[in-house]
């Protein structure tokens, strides 16, 4: 997983409340074993309204997106992070997350941010008069800052600490490998090793 500190760039506005994960990626896609590719298969229903906002060149490139409260909400779906991070989408910026869409996020490497209603409100306000207006997800200093926003945003230290260094759940244990060694050599030698 790559290391995040800050994404800045266009905002997606996307200003739907309580989008479930089959809506962010629909089950017809799971049928793939590979970890990308999914970015096709974002919002797909939704994608095949011409009006839809990510169907709007104006919105081409965007790297945050900006939604409604209770976003990732419904069953556990890695791949509707796989689908976010594919599109090219670095951030997501809510009011909320579901709790697993939060937790699949941060092992994937997905900068997730609840930010207040109000912040993203203006935010959402200020790309839709401007879809150049950049938006700056800053990891490093927990902030979010965009046309009459500068709102700092809460994450757990280490939830910041895996996304800064790019640790996954593998990467994280084998920053114990010498620790791990020393235990498989200290074991009495009939039971199994792993070494």
């Amino acid at each position: 997983m790559d290391p995040v500190k800050t994404v800045s760039g266009k905002a997606l506005p996307l200003d739907y409340s309580d989008v479930d994960t089959d809506q962010i990626v629909s089950s017809d896609a799971l049928k793939r074993i590979e970890r990308t590719g999914f970015g096709q298969f974002l919002f797909s229903a939704w994608r095949e309204d011409p009006e839809f906002v990510m169907n709007k060149p104006e919105h081409e490139g965007a790297v945050v997106l900006l939604a409604g409260e209770n976003f990732g909400c419904g069953s556990s779906r890695e791949h509707a992070v796989w689908a976010i991070q594919d599109a090219g989408f670095g951030a997501v910026v809510a009011p909320s997350f579901a709790d697993i869409f939060k937790n699949n996020s941060s092992k994937n490497g997905l900068l997730i941010v609840e930010s207040p209603e109000s912040s993203v409100k203006k935010l959402l306000e200020a790309v839709r008069e401007d879809p150049d207006t950049p938006i700056t997800v800053d990891l490093e200093n927990r902030t979010v800052t965009g046309p009459g926003v500068e709102e700092p945003f809460d994450i757990d230290d280490f939830t910041r600490h895996r996304l800064l260094n790019g640790l996954d759940d593998i990467a994280i244990t084998l920053t114990h490998e010498d620790d791990l060694e020393t235990f498989e050599r200290s074991r009495p030698g009939y039971l199994p090793s792993v070494l």
